[in-house]
């Protein structure tokens, strides 16, 4: 198991580097400004990070009282990440939407293109995160 040193490395890491490339690529290919998108980035990390503490914790103790216990089968696992990702998109696009001004329609695919962009991101950097830092054990 990683310290807790280690954890709190890896998510500081993990977002900045994450701001610092989103930041000008979403600029670039939503053509807008690059202090609007680092806007929207920021506050949309900030947002998603209170949203995964508050609903792995209510997640958890619901299926702690459904099921007597914490552990996650892969189906469960499954129905976790899509409720996750799915109250993550219902939270980001009206934000989204509002503070740039646009359609929710295109605050929806402006999402999706972050969501894309962060599934390779987290493969990359946890690949290199790990080679530079290998898990003790590991």
């Amino acid at each position: 198991m990683r310290s807790r040193a280690d954890r709190i490395r890896h998510a500081v890491a993990f977002e900045l580097i994450g701001l610092f490339l989103v930041t000008p690529l979403g600029a670039w290919v939503m053509e807008m400004p690059m202090h609007a998108i680092g806007l929207v980035a920021l506050v949309g990390s900030l947002i998603a990070t209170a949203w995964n503490y508050g609903y792995n914790l209510v997640f958890d103790r619901a299926l702690l009282r459904l099921t007597g216990r914490i552990a996650k089968s892969q189906p469960v696992r499954a129905l976790h990440a899509v409720l996750f990702e799915g109250g993550l998109v219902l939270i980001l696009v009206p934000y989204l939407a509002w503070q740039l001004g646009i359609p929710l329609w295109q605050a929806l695919m402006m999402d999706l293109g972050f969501v894309g962009f962060y599934l390779v991101y987290a493969y990359a950097f946890n690949w290199a995160y790990d080679t530079v830092f290998p898990p003790p054990g590991g």
